[in-house]
């Protein structure tokens, strides 16, 4: 049975704008500002570079999956550009790491809000929340796409209510002067701001991941040609915006020095809540707990939609178990959504911390890659059918290289041994391809030694 083609542009926008907007634009402002060397021009900055390579780096995506309009994403591209044992290292890392654990961080930093915040019940139970939760999203995206679809919309919706909400409260009722100066208040030494600052977007490309979903969905688009690449365009520009409006809104609200009081809690200040009750003048913390409740789950819901696909992919080009290329009554990836189900309750094992470098990771590895291939598939097959062709090339991705590179990067620096077992994990899958794949062992070798040949006459 085939996958049914039930995503149209809004349904694509909502999904992908769903999944970008989580809880980190709730926490990370501060975390920002403080990194921007307390500077709220440099923060803000920082926010609209962010976006920009975020927007870029959309635009190749946009090229590829029109070019190749198949469920799976980016496994699809990788396996074109670079071979089987690429592509399947790429699925396997995220199958173990970064896809299903996406989706026990959501589930994770969902239910500790919930228990913790909310409810005030005993921190002991919010993995065992967490893992309802996650059984929950995926039973309702094995009863369908269109059922998926309907409640990423609700969500969608839901939650930018309440952001807007703060975004008004910020522009029209804050009294404080933003200072837009790209001075920092305090005298800094010049490398120490540019380090600052450098790591700053960095953190910021954090919060806006999650861009690349859409894709891994292209084959259920109703009109994939004409949806995906304006979806793209229309989902990130829209997070970019309501991003730095609402940064600039806190800033309206709350002093500098409130901010930099705040800056040493990290992801735990209460710069939000501050914020609100500001300038109502009450304690509406329960009601922007709510609020990033909501947020938070339309991204478990846009992620448990999208990640079970790519390996649904895997199977029909044989790099994962056939039985997981099975569909259900429902036209769903069954198998696929029951395996990245039981994967992410494993990584219920690990902290938050560590989760986060383990979804990171894989997905800056392979989006260099795959950016790379937009100039290898321009050079080697320039007759391949494009119906969209990404502007600005080749300046655009060689721009979302780079972007990639600097988070890669600073994400080994600032999270070293999560780092080394992403990366331990990496390079396993070599290891093991040859055994999972008996009968490509000889020709898998060989071409390792031509590369390796090749690489040292060079």
């Amino acid at each position: 049975m085939q996958l049914k083609k039930q995503i149209g542009l809004l349904t694509g926008v909502s999904l992908l704008a769903g999944i970008m907007i989580g809880s980190g634009i709730f926490f990370f402002g501060t975390v920002v500002f403080g990194l921007a060397s307390n500077s709220l021009g440099l923060s803000l900055l920082a926010w609209i570079i962010g976006g920009l390579v975020t927007l870029v780096s959309a635009l190749s995506y946009a090229e590829l999956g029109t070019m190749f309009p198949n469920t799976g994403g980016y496994y699809i591209y990788l396996r074109k550009a670079y071979g089987k044992p690429v592509a399947f290292i790429s699925g396997w890392m995220n199958f173990l790491l970064s896809s299903s654990g996406s989706i026990t961080t959501l589930a994770v930093l969902f239910s500790f809000i919930l228990v913790r915040f909310v409810l005030g019940l005993d921190a002991s139970l919010v993995k065992w929340v967490a893992a309802g939760v996650i059984i929950l999203f995926a039973a309702i995206n094995y009863v369908g796409v269109k059922v998926g679809s309907i409640t990423q919309i609700v969500f969608t919706i839901a939650k930018l209510l309440p952001i807007f909400l703060i975004i008004g409260l910020g522009i029209f009722l804050g009294t404080q002067t933003v200072d837009l100066s790209l001075v920092p208040p305090e005298p800094i030494a010049p490398s120490i701001v540019f380090s600052g600052f450098t790591f700053a977007i960095a953190r910021t490309l954090f919060v806006y991941e999650g861009w690349t979903n859409l894709n891994t969905v292209a084959g259920e688009m109703r009109n994939v040609k004409r949806d995906l690449p304006r979806a793209l365009v229309i989902s990130v520009a829209l997070v970019a915006i309501v991003y730095v409006l609402f940064i600039f809104a806190l800033y309206r609200i709350l002093p500098v020095n409130t901010l930099i009081d705040q800056v040493a809690n990290g992801i735990d200040n209460q710069t939000v809540f501050i914020a609100v009750g500001t300038v109502l003048q009450s304690d509406y913390s329960l009601w922007v707990m709510l609020a990033i409740i909501v947020s938070i789950l339309g991204a478990i819901n846009g992620t448990s939609l999208a990640f079970p696909r790519v390996f649904y992919a895997m199977a029909e080009d044989g790099t994962m178990p056939k039985v997981f290329s099975s569909t259900s009554r429902f036209g769903t990836p069954n198998v696929s959504i029951l395996g990245t189900t039981i994967m992410a309750m494993l990584l219920l094992l690990f902290d938050v911390d560590v989760l986060l470098t383990f979804v990171l990771l894989p997905a800056l590895i392979f989006n260099t890659l795959i950016f790379i291939s937009v100039f290898k598939f321009r050079i080697k097959e320039p007759d391949l059918p494009r119906p969209y062709r990404v502007w600005g090339y080749p300046v655009i991705p060689a721009i979302a290289i780079a972007g990639m590179l600097l988070l890669l990067v600073t994400t080994i620096i600032n999270s070293f041994v999560p780092s080394m077992i992403g990366l331990g994990v990496f390079v396993a899958g070599f290891i093991i391809y040859p055994f999972v794949f008996p009968s490509e062992r000889a020709a898998y070798f060989v071409s390792i030694k031509k590369f390796f040949v090749s690489k040292h006459k060079k």
